[in-house]
């Protein structure tokens, strides 16, 4: 048994401000982070986890701030700020319309701010305009998910069921450095990784598999080809479990490895070997992230390695399976709940007649008051200012002048709005711009629930108190709603009311929360949904019976590689990609205000093959400009000779001349309206 101190007893049992892992950790009145034992990290935290306190002690906000006549931010009341952002959107919205106002949220708020933040937008301010900043995170497996098996929920099963797999394919995932304590789930399976870079995964792997950037689906489809050829397929569960198999096999039947070896760069001994590795084992699992989702093709990319993992009859199956591993704190509920431009609470689509009558009813309003769908992130983002866009908008828990894609473009509407308000509980690059900022509460002030990458709601509890003048984002909504003529009892404040309202609203729905309470929560119950009743144990393992169609079949979905949007040339004969390093955590607002971190990794970095750098004239440790179609970055070279020597790699972590996005390439997946983030066509020039 655990032996605890007194000061780790009189600490908070809460949860990470960082990734979908969730790590169990507890924070004393001191702001002193210590782990503790809870299933996805076993008493282990990463870098980021350790520090994390430091986020409460920061060169955070404490006033809210209105944007003077002389163009510089000023100290405000919070009745003035919010009263002038009310009045403002009044005028807006009188002149223009409800859609002149829009909404951006984030992937790391809450469950009750995501939930409160949808029921604003639809009921306060009337808007269609509302997404999030996880459409660039988790959206294309999503879609594909909900394609496949009729629900999307990321990882379908417990994160400790990978404990006993004997082979895992981790596709355009680098957990050993994006979610560190993931790593020790797969100390027992022989790892496959598909990764273009040798990552610290890769390099950990049994086998690793390098594509070219943007040729992942021709790598899934001809592995699909060995399997079926070698007699690999279970064929008993593809005809008992699945249908559609035909159609995808007289695809995939035309890419035998060789030939996806000449488009991918992998060898097809190799592809073999990794089938023949996950189809021998007695407990598998592809799971899938980033790397291989963030593509204008990313759905069918998804789709591809779904269908292989179909093809070897791992879905749905104790101690086997397909699982997309979410990157966002709460990446998983917080595309659940409502901030999505087609969704309402509880995964219901918002032109669904009974999912409109439904929330409508819990709402207390009419059905057709409620909007339609609205516009998918970067399209919200890139209208902006514009005669179709909105004039004002609201952002939460997101800093799209850093994370969004052609951020040079981004960053140029929102400075043409005639209204920005961030709420924020530091100066992030975008709330720079804001005519109003507004300081909210952070992970440790405040109750909420989150939902992590396995589906498991949890309960993080209020540690410490928030700074004098600090408000939580739900106070920030309420205080508007009712300045805007709603009812103060439509916009409660307190977190396990909304929850209360939460429930009531994703009742029946995919993702139904109707039976979690926080009294369940605080028991130590582990909840997974759907939990469609206060007496259901929750659902830790889905598809077991079957899938979530009438059918209770899954769904091979026919897909073909199609490549990047854009093609290298003469000009631009690189292929540049993205991702995240162990220090840092998405646009680094947060890590870049932590000392230890920053001492780590302390700006931006091109990672390239020292022959690529000699025949542009670069040393390591020399400045780089990194130059695709849309723009540059400046970045200080790092050398790699296990990279591919068609490929540069960028972390997205930093402002400035120095983010990725200036050069990434925003065009969307068709079916998910994810932006390619991972690849685009570059140069390298020395930068002066």
């Amino acid at each position: 048994m655990e032996v605890l101190s007194d000061s780790v007893r009189t600490g908070t049992a809460t949860h990470c401000p960082y990734c979908a892992l969730q790590c169990g950790m507890t924070v004393d009145q001191e702001l002193v982070v210590r782990p503790r034992e809870f299933p996805t990290n076993r008493g282990g935290l990463c870098q980021k986890g350790w520090t994390s306190a430091s986020l409460l002690a920061s060169d955070r906000l404490t006033t809210p701030l209105l944007r003077g006549s002389d163009g510089t931010l000023q100290p405000a009341s919070w009745d003035e700020a919010l009263s002038f952002v009310a009045q403002r959107i009044r005028e807006i919205q009188g002149e223009s319309g409800p859609d002149s106002v829009a909404v951006f949220g984030g992937g790391g708020l809450t469950n009750e701010k995501a939930y409160l933040l949808g029921k604003f937008a639809r009921v306060a301010l009337k808007t269609s305009q509302i997404d999030y900043n996880g459409r660039f995170c988790m959206s294309a497996a999503a879609a594909a998910g909900n394609l496949a098996f009729g629900l999307d929920r990321g990882m379908p099963f417990p994160v400790t069921d990978v404990d006993t797999a004997d082979a895992v394919l981790l596709a355009g995932s680098n957990v050993h450095e994006t979610m560190p304590p993931f790593s020790q789930h797969l100390s027992g399976a022989a790892v496959i990784v598909v990764d273009p870079r040798r990552t610290p995964t890769a390099e950990a792997a049994a086998l690793h598999l390098a594509p070219r950037p943007g040729t992942d689906l021709a790598l899934a489809l001809g592995m699909l080809h060995a399997a079926v050829v070698e007699g690999q397929v279970d064929a008993a569960y593809v005809r008992s479990r699945t249908t559609g198999f035909d159609a995808v096999w007289r695809i995939a039947a035309q890419w035998w490895p060789e030939r996806a070896e000449l488009v991918t760069g992998v060898a097809a001994a190799d592809q073999r070997r990794a089938v023949r590795m996950l189809a021998e084992a007695s407990s598998a699992y592809v799971l899938t992230a980033r790397g291989t989702e963030q593509h204008s093709r990313g759905t069918d990319t998804v789709s591809g390695w779904i269908n292989l993992a179909l093809a070897l009859g791992l879905p749905g199956v104790r101690g086997s399976g397909f699982g997309c591993l979410t990157g966002q704190g709460n990446g998983q509920g917080g595309r659940e709940h409502g901030q999505k431009a087609d969704q309402l609470p509880g995964y219901r689509k918002i032109d669904d007649p009974e999912a409109r009558a439904h929330v409508a009813g819990v709402w207390g309003v009419s059905p057709a008051e409620l909007p339609g769908p609205g516009r998918s992130a970067y399209r919200l983002l890139e209208s902006l200012g514009t005669p179709s866009g909105a004039r004002g908008l609201l952002v939460f828990g997101s800093n799209p002048v850093v994370s969004a894609p052609r951020a040079a473009r981004v960053t140029d509407r929102l400075a043409s709005l005639d209204l920005l308000v961030v709420a924020d509980f530091v100066l992030s690059e975008t709330a720079l711009l804001a005519d109003v900022v507004l300081p909210v509460t952070q992970w440790a002030e405040e109750d909420g629930t989150l939902t992590n990458l396995e589906g498991r709601v949890l309960l993080r509890q209020r540690a410490v108190p928030p700074p004098e003048g600090v408000l939580s984002d739900t106070d920030v909504l309420a205080g508007l709603a009712v300045r805007l003529g709603q009812p103060a009892e439509r916009f409660p404040v307190a977190a396990e009311e909304i929850f209360e309202e939460l429930r009531l609203a994703s009742a029946g729905g995919k993702a139904d929360y109707s039976g979690v309470t926080y009294a369940r929560l605080r028991a130590g119950e582990a909840l997974y949904w759907p939990v469609p009743s206060v007496d259901h144990p929750g659902t830790p393992r889905m598809f077991l019976d079957g899938f979530a169609f009438p059918d209770g079949l899954a769904r091979f979905v026919a897909v073909d590689f199609a490549g990047p949007a854009e093609v290298v040339d003469s000009s631009f004969p690189l292929w540049a990609t993205t991702g995240r390093v162990l220090q840092h955590y998405q646009s680094g607002a947060q890590t870049r205000r932590v000392p230890e971190l920053m001492d780590a990794v302390p700006e931006v970095f091109v990672e390239v093959h020292p022959d690529v750098a000699a025949r542009a004239g670069l040393d390591d440790g020399s400045l780089a400009r990194v130059v695709s179609r849309r723009g540059s970055v400046v970045a200080r070279v790092r050398f790699s000779p296990s990279i591919r020597l068609d490929t540069v790699f960028l972390p997205f972590h930093f402002p400035g001349a120095g983010r990725a996005n200036l050069i990434t390439n925003p065009a969307l997946d068709p079916i998910s309206e994810m932006p390619e983030f991972k690849v685009c066509a570059a140069r390298l020039e020395v930068a002066s």
